[in-house]
């Protein structure tokens, strides 16, 4: 029995209400196919492989046939499964992956007393089944079109989308409802799962952050910034920045070359479990979930964020509580996504946060791997963290190979791992309109080390 297994079969120093995460289940751009499982993601982030691809933009696609789809879920009925989106598809491909990697039976109903939580950003899986809807002719359409269309709208049209076809597979009777705050979304479940867990609510959670980007729309509106730039290079007035991201170069997080950001696609899913029900059916734990906490900057302009970094402190002071002091904390996933503005905020916070010390702190972003997904970026960011946990190695920051002057932290580039022993590490999500989350994570025995 390894050194982890064996701090979940004791419990020593543990609580039964403690929050383990059992499973990860991904369905992101890979190298040419999708990737699904917790060790082909850590291929490709602990070697800061890029798996973004250049169509007129830099950009993520998962690539999910209808075969690999089927092969996996054979047995969704047909009225319901062909009206599914690109977002059902993904969501539903991660939570089946996570369940096998939790040894959880989806048709043995394992997870019918479960809370079913989503975390969805964008609308771009939505916009056809909308269009469809809206400019259908009722005089001339036949009553099957009608039935169909009617399906696809119930089924896509609304933010609750994924999670209503994971309720419905898992024949869920627990909490099912969807949270939507952009990048920020699956970061904000998890601080909710968290809480129905400790507080007995559920015994089992699944978290699922999905989203879907538009390779035209993101085409189109390099298009439209390039006007606006040419217009007007200032655009004081409005609060925006100078210069607005471009996506048609790759996305370089912590690099003096970041100035643009790559979009991907995909979804995340973690199951998350109470330590004496994961004990009780033997389940392997990746570590815990200790605490999150979400702020925002209190900005009255809707798209801006404080580059101070006060809004950013504010979360990890929160989260961190009194249990807990920033020096347990060596290492951080950042939320960057190779925007300067971004990083600006992160550099103020950490600055801020660890004072003289802040040279020692290890923090990357593995964004430039799979793309800047929106809503799955907490899901995926708490994964890479408890793998680096549990193999003492921090990923490097993908795509960052000269780290920008005015860091105060180290951004590990390259395309090595650097070794660590830690039990402690934060994520950090972000919404635009100054948004932040912190998610404290630790290993099945941080609670000895506190």
């Amino acid at each position: 029995m390894n050194g982890r297994a064996a701090a979940a079969q004791s419990g020593v120093g543990a609580s039964a209400r403690d929050v383990v995460v059992t499973g990860m289940g991904f369905c992101l751009p890979g190298d040419g196919r999708p990737v699904f499982t917790a060790e082909e993601v850590w291929d490709i982030a602990s070697h800061g492989r890029s798996c973004l691809l250049r169509d007129g933009v830099y950009h993520g696609p998962v690539n999910l046939t209808n075969e690999m789809f089927e092969e996996r879920l054979p047995d969704l009925p047909g009225v319901f499964s062909r009206h599914f989106t690109a977002a059902h598809r993904f969501g539903l491909m991660s939570l089946a992956e996570a369940c096998v990697d939790a040894e959880l039976n989806l048709n043995a109903g394992d997870l019918a007393a479960s809370a079913i939580l989503a975390g969805r950003g964008g609308v771009d899986a939505q916009v056809h089944s909308y269009l469809a809807v809206l400019e259908a002719d009722s005089e001339t359409i036949t009553a099957r079109q009608a039935m169909d269309l009617f399906i696809g709208t119930e089924l896509a049209v609304s933010p609750s989308d994924v999670a209503l076809v994971q309720g419905a597979l898992t024949r869920s009777t627990g909490p099912c409802y969807t949270v939507s705050c952009g990048c920020a979304s699956s970061a904000v479940q998890l601080g909710n799962a968290r809480l129905m867990i400790a507080g007995g609510v559920v015994d089992i959670a699944v978290v699922t952050g999905v989203d879907v980007f538009n390779v035209g729309l993101v085409r189109n509106a390099q298009r439209l910034l390039r006007v606006a730039q040419r217009a007007n290079t200032s655009i004081g007035p409005m609060g925006k920045p100078a210069l607005l991201p471009s996506f048609d170069r790759l996305m370089r997080p912590y690099d003096r070359r970041a100035d643009c950001v790559n979009y991907g696609e995909g979804s995340v899913t973690l199951i998350l479990e109470s330590r004496d029900h994961a004990h009780r059916r033997g389940a392997h734990a990746y570590g815990q979930i200790l605490a999150q906490a979400t702020t925002r900057d209190g900005l009255a302009n809707p798209l801006s964020s404080d580059e101070s970094g006060s809004g950013l402190v504010a979360a990890v002071r929160k989260c961190l509580g009194d249990r807990w002091s920033i020096d347990q904390v060596p290492y951080i996933h950042g939320g960057s996504d190779g925007d300067a503005l971004v990083t600006a905020f992160e550099v103020n916070a950490i600055r801020q946060l660890y004072g003289s010390a802040a040279a020692d702190v290890l923090m990357t972003s593995q964004e430039g791997c799979f793309g800047h997904n929106g809503a799955p970026a907490g899901c995926l960011g708490v994964a890479l963290t408890l793998l680096m946990i549990e193999r003492g190695e921090v990923c490097p920051t993908a795509n960052c190979e000269q780290p920008a002057d005015d860091l105060v932290f180290d951004p590990v580039p390259g395309v090595r791992t650097r070794a660590l022993d830690f039990d402690h590490a934060l994520n950090f999500t972000y919404q635009i309109g100054g948004v932040k989350s912190a998610v404290l994570v630790g290993s099945l025995d941080a609670a000895q080390r506190s």
